[in-house]
C-alpha cells in the first residue's frame, strides 16, 4: 500500500500478520511455514466449486475470465489468479483444489462457492428475500471440511496445527442479496451482528477441530465497487467522496462490519490463546487504490475491465460473459475485473500488502524463507 493512504485502525490487540509468521516460520521454516491452506469463503476465493455446481457458477466458466493468468476459464470469478491463489504461491504452496475437484487434499482444500453466504438461507427467506445463488453457506462449507478431515492425515489435528486457515472473505453476499433486492440500508445494517456470529461460530468449530492459524478477511470499501456505484448513482454530490469518487454510506456500512468483526474477534483471541487469529485488512488493503491510483497503475479505478457501454463500464443487461459484453485491452489497468471481483493485478496488490508490508513488518520475504515472492508478482 503506498504512503499517501490513510493508515489503516488498528484492531488492538489482535494479533498481526507479522506475529503469525513469526511465530510459524520458527517451527516450520525447513518445510516453509504451513504445511497446508484450507480455505472457506465466497466468489472472491472460490477457485473452481461454483461452475462444477452448475448455475451458480455464472459466466466464470465461460470466456474471458482467466484470460490473464491461466489462459482459459477456471472457474475463478477474476481475470486470473485471486487472493487464496497468491497467498499459496507466496507460502511455497501450491495452488489450492476445489473440494469438489477432488484429487490429494493433504496439500489444502478450497469450499468456497460463490455466492455463498456467511448466515444459512433460512435467514433470507424468513424475511422475504431470495438468496438463490447457492446453499452452500459457511456452516455447510465447515460441515463438509469436518466430514473430509479424517481422511487427510491420521492424525487430522496434527495437520491442522500446521495449516493456515483462511476464513473467506465470507460475508458481503449476506449484504449483497438484500441491497441489490432493494432492502434499506438500516434493514441490511441489522443482519451484520448475525453475519459476524455466523463467522465466529466457524471459528471455533475449526478451532475445536484443531486449527492454529486463522486469517480472516473483513469486507472490502463496497462503495468503490462499480455495480453498487451503477445501481445506488446519486445525483447528490455528498453522497460521494470528492477523492475517491466512492459512495460513502456504502463504505461506512463496510467498515461498520469491519469493526464488529474485529471486536468478536479480539474476543475469540482471548478465549483462545493458543491459537493464532489474524484479521485481514482488506478494507485498507484496497482503500489506496481509489485514493491513489496512478501509484499503483492503475488508470481507471472505478470502472469495470469486462463489461458494457455503462457510467461505470457496468450494467445489469450486459454483464461480463455476455456475448455482447466489451473487455479491456489491458486488466492490470482496472482494479475491477467484471464490476463486482476484481482483477488478478488487484488481488496480487492486496496480498502483497498484507504479507510483504506494510500490513506484516518484517515483510514475508524476511520472515519467511519459503516464500517466493518474486515468482508471484510477475504479472
Amino acid at each position: 500500500m503506498a504512503t499517501v493512504a490513510s493508515p489503516p485502525h488498528p484492531p488492538p490487540p489482535l494479533l498481526s500478520v507479522v506475529a503469525l509468521l513469526l511465530l510459524h516460520c520458527a517451527g516450520f521454516a525447513s518445510g516453509g511455514c504451513f504445511s497446508a491452506i484450507f480455505s472457506f469463503g465466497d466468489s472472491i476465493t472460490d477457485t473452481g466449486n461454483a461452475v462444477r455446481l452448475g448455475r451458480v457458477g455464472g459466466p466464470s466458466g465461460i470466456a474471458p475470465y482467466g484470460c490473464t493468468f491461466f489462459g482459459r476459464p477456471t472457474g475463478r470469478f477474476s481475470d486470473g489468479r485471486v487472493i487464496l491463489d497468491f497467498l499459496a504461491q507466496g507460502l511455497g504452496l501450491p495452488l489450492v483444489r476445489p473440494y469438489l475437484e477432488g484429487g490429494d487434499f493433504r496439500k489444502g482444500v478450497n469450499f468456497a462457492v460463490a455466492g455463498a453466504t456467511a448466515l444459512n438461507l433460512d435467514f433470507f427467506n424468513d424475511k422475504g428475500i431470495q438468496a438463490t445463488w447457492t446453499n452452500k453457506s459457511l456452516s455447510i462449507q465447515i460441515e463438509e471440511f469436518k466430514q473430509l478431515l479424517p481422511s487427510l492425515s491420521s492424525d487430522p489435528k496434527e495437520l491442522l496445527n500446521s495449516s493456515l486457515i483462511l476464513m473467506g472473505e465470507i460475508g458481503g453476499n449476506d449484504y449483497n442479496h438484500p441491497f441489490f433486492q432493494g432492502r434499506k440500508p438500516d434493514e441490511v445494517r441489522a443482519f451484520v451482528p448475525s453475519v459476524v456470529g455466523a463467522i465466529s461460530s466457524a471459528i471455533r468449530d475449526l478451532i475445536e477441530f484443531g486449527a492454529k492459524t486463522l486469517l480472516v478477511p473483513g469486507n472490502f470499501p463496497i462503495g468503490c465497487v462499480p455495480a453498487y456505484l451503477d445501481v445506488f448513482e446519486s445525483t447528490d454530490v455528498e453522497d460521494y467522496d470528492s477523492q475517491t469518487g466512492c459512495i460513502k454510506w456504502l463504505n461506512e456500512f463496510a467498515e461498520y462490519h469491519n469493526r464488529l468483526l474485529r471486536e468478536e474477534l479480539n474476543l475469540l483471541q482471548k478465549l483462545h490463546p493458543h491459537v493464532t487469529i489474524i484479521y485481514a485488512d482488506y478494507y485498507n488493503a484496497t482503500i489506496s487504490f481509489f485514493r491513489a491510483p496512478e501509484i499503483f497503475g492503475f488508470k481507471a479505478p472505478l470502472h469495470a475491465c469486462c463489461g458494457s457501454d455503462g457510467r461505470y463500464s457496468v450494467s445489469r443487461e450486459v454483464q461480463c460473459g455476455h456475448t455482447d459484453a466489451k473487455v479491456c485491452s489491458d486488466p492490470s489497468s482496472f482494479v475491477s475485473w467484471d464490476g463486482i471481483h476484481f482483477t488478478e493485478a488487484a488481488y496480487g496488490t492486496i496480498v502483497r500488502s498484507l504479507l510483504e508490508g506494510p500490513h506484516a513488518n518484517p515483510p514475508l520475504i524476511r520472515a519467511c524463507p519459503g516464500a517466493q515472492l518474486d515468482e508471484v508478482y510477475d504479472f
